[in-house]
C-alpha cells in the first residue's frame, strides 16, 4: 500500500501530479459533467468489477468532480448506507490504491433509491427527483447514463419506465443534455429476439445511444490486435488464404457455473460467450482496414466479416458440444454440471461448444476458423492463434517435421496479455535439425503502464460518447443469425451433450472437428 493511500499530503500531490503527466502521455481525456444511474447495483458484476471501476476513473483523474452514481435496487438502504456498501467493494477489488480524498469526493455523490421492483414507478419518480436535485447541487448538466446491469428480460420494462417518466430524452443537437443506456449480454438468446429487443431499446433511444456491453473489447489486447495488424507491415502482405491455414479463437475456463444455474442453464457456452465475445474476435481478426477508427468505420467493416460468415450444411459435422462431468480437478474433486446445485439433472445445456465457419471473401476463402468455448477446461485462457502454412521442406529432410514448420502468431487476450510469433530455428549443435521456437511479446513486461481493466475502459467510452468499441444492433443480429442454425439443431436433437472430464480440452467430438481436416487444437 501506497503512502498515498494512508493520508500524506505530500505523497498524494505527488501521485496526482505524476496521474496528470499519465494522462496526457496517453491522450486520454476526463468525462464532461454527468450521473450514472446503475440498475442491479447490488448483484454480483457491480460489486466486482463496475462500483472499482468507478472508483479506478476517480482515482486516475477520469470523472468529474460532479460525477454522481445513484443506485437503484430492492435493498432499504439510505444515502450512507449505500456508501459503506460501495466503500467495501472498492477496497476490496479496486485496482489502484485507496485515496481517502478520492473517496470523499466520489462518496458525496452516491445516492440510493430503494424499489419494490423494476416496475415501480413510484421509484422512478423518486429517481427524477434525485437527478434534478443533483444537477443543481452537484453540476450534472442534466446528463445521465443508465447501466442496466440486469437480467435481460427486464430491459425493455426499465426503458418503457424510464421513458415514461421523462428521464430518457433524446438531444436535439450536440447543446442539449443526454442520455444513453449500456445494456449487458446477452442480448437476446437469438436473432428474432435480438430484434425485439434492438426494436424496444432504440424507441426510447437513440441508435448511437445504446451501448451493448462486450468487455472483452475492453481488453488492452483484442485493441491492440488492430495495432497488430494495420501498424506493422510485417504482417498484412500474409493475412490472407495465401498464407494462413487456419484459424483458432479459444476462451477457456478451468472453473465450474460458480453458483450460476439461474442463469447458465438454457444459456449455455454458445449463447453466454461465443456469439458476443468470440465472434467479435473473428470479425477484428478478419476484418479490411476500417477508413479510420470512427465508429461507424469500424463496425461497418466488422459486419461486412459477419455478413460473409457461412454455415456449413452439414451442422454436424461442424460442429461439436459437451458437458462436464464428475472428476477430479487440480487435486480437488468437483461436480459434474449435472450435479451442480440448481440444476435440472436432465439438462441439456451445453458448457463446452465449438464450431467450423468458413468466411466468403477473396481474402478468406478456404481458410477455416475455429471457435471453442468451455467450462472446467485444463486452464484459463483466451486466445487467437493464426496458423500459417507449412513452408516447403526442401533443405531439411533429414528433421521431424512434427518439430517445426507451421509458423504462428498466438494473441493471447488473457492471462499474461501479450503475443508470441512462433518460429523455426536450428538447434545448437553440429548437425541441422530444426525446432520451433517462441518469440514472446509480453504488456507486463514491455510497458510500465498499467492496462487498465476492460471496464474502466468501457465506462469511460460511454460517459465520453465515443461509440467504436461497442457492438451496434446490426453486428448483434448478425452473430445470432450465425449461431442459430446450430443452435436449433441442439435442440431439436433434445439429447445430452458429450461428457467430458474436468481439466481435459473437451469432450473427443471436438478434436474429432479439426482431426477429419488433418488439423488439431493447440494445447494452451
Amino acid at each position: 500500500m501506497s503512502s498515498a493511500a494512508h493520508g500524506d499530503p505530500l505523497a498524494s500531490a505527488f501521485a496526482r501530479q505524476a496521474q496528470d503527466q499519465r494522462t496526457k502521455r496517453n491522450g486520454s481525456r476526463p468525462a464532461g459533467d454527468c450521473a450514472m444511474v446503475m440498475f442491479g447495483v447490488t448483484g454480483d458484476l457491480a460489486r466486482k468489477k463496475l462500483l472499482p471501476a468507478i472508483y479506478d476513473l476517480a482515482n486516475r483523474g477520469r470523472l468529474p468532480e460532479s460525477f454522481s452514481l445513484v443506485g437503484f435496487g430492492r435493498r432499504d438502504w439510505d444515502d450512507a448506507e449505500f456508501a459503506s456498501q460501495v466503500k467495501a467493494h472498492v477496497q476490496e477489488r479496486a485496482r489502484t490504491d485507496f485515496d481517502e480524498e478520492v473517496w470523499e469526493k466520489l462518496a458525496a455523490g452516491l445516492r440510493f433509491i430503494h424499489a419494490e421492483g423494476f416496475d415501480d414507478d413510484d421509484a422512478y419518480r423518486r429517481l427524477g427527483q434525485v437527478l434534478v436535485d443533483l444537477q443543481d447541487e452537484r453540476g450534472t448538466g442534466g446528463n445521465h447514463a443508465f447501466y442496466l446491469s440486469i437480467p435481460p428480460n427486464s430491459f425493455e420494462t426499465v426503458c418503457q419506465k424510464l421513458s415514461s417518466h421523462g428521464l430518457a430524452r433524446r438531444a436535439q443537437s450536440a447543446a442539449d443534455s443526454w442520455s444513453r443506456v449500456i445494456i449487458e449480454k446477452p442480448f437476446g438468446h437469438d436473432e428474432a429476439s435480438a430484434h425485439e429487443l434492438n426494436h424496444a431499446v432504440e424507441r426510447v433511444f437513440a441508435s448511437d445511444d445504446v451501448f451493448r456491453i462486450d468487455h472483452y473489447l475492453g481488453k488492452e489486447t483484442v485493441q491492440n490486435l488492430l495495432a497488430l495488424r494495420f501498424a506493422n507491415r510485417l504482417f498484412e502482405p500474409l493475412w490472407n488464404n495465401q498464407h494462413i491455414d487456419h484459424v483458432q479463437i479459444t476462451m477457456a475456463e478451468d472453473i465450474g457455473i460458480e453458483g450460476r444455474a439461474s442463469y447458465y442453464d438454457g444459456v449455455g457456452a454458445s449463447r453466454d460467450v461465443i456469439q458476443n465475445h468470440l465472434l467479435q474476435l473473428l470479425a477484428l481478426t478478419a476484418m479490411e482496414e476500417p477508413i479510420s477508427f470512427d465508429a461507424d468505420h469500424l463496425r461497418r467493416e466488422k459486419e461486412k466479416v459477419l455478413e460473409a460468415v457461412h454455415v456449413p450444411e452439414d451442422l454436424g459435422a461442424s460442429s461439436a458440444r459437451g458437458q462436464y462431468a464428475a472428476g477430479t480437478q487440480h487435486g480437488e474433486e468437483v461436480p459434474g454440471f449435472l450435479q451442480e446445485e440448481g440444476f435440472d439433472p436432465e439438462s441439456t445445456t451445453e458448457t463446452y461448444a465449438a464450431f467450423k465457419l468458413d468466411i466468403h471473401t477473396r481474402r478468406w476463402a478456404g481458410v477455416p476458423f475455429y471457435l471453442r468455448s468451455g467450462k472446467r477446461l485444463g486452464k484459463r485462457v483466451t486466445e487467437i492463434v493464426v496458423l500459417f502454412k507449412r513452408a516447403p521442406n526442401l533443405l531439411f529432410t533429414e528433421a521431424d517435421e512434427n518439430q517445426f514448420g507451421q509458423n504462428a502468431l498466438i494473441i493471447r487476450i488473457q492471462p499474461n496479455e501479450g503475443a508470441t510469433l512462433r518460429l523455426a530455428s536450428k538447434v545448437p549443435g553440429t548437425g541441422m535439425d530444426i525446432r520451433d521456437v517462441d518469440m514472446d511479446f509480453s504488456y507486463g513486461r514491455s510497458f510500465t503502464e498499467e492496462s487498465p481493466e476492460a471496464y474502466e475502459r468501457l465506462i469511460l467510452d460511454v460517459l465520453l460518447g465515443e461509440p467504436p468499441l461497442f457492438p451496434r444492433h446490426r453486428e448483434v443480429e448478425l452473430s445470432w443469425r450465425i449461431l442459430d442454425p446450430f443452435i436449433q439443431r441442439w435442440e431439436a436433437m433434445d439429447t445430452q451433450p458429450e461428457p467430458y472430464s474436468p481439466g481435459s480440452w473437451g469432450p473427443s467430438s471436438a478434436h474429432e472437428l479439426l482431426s477429419r481436416d488433418g488439423r488439431a487444437w493447440r494445447v494452451p
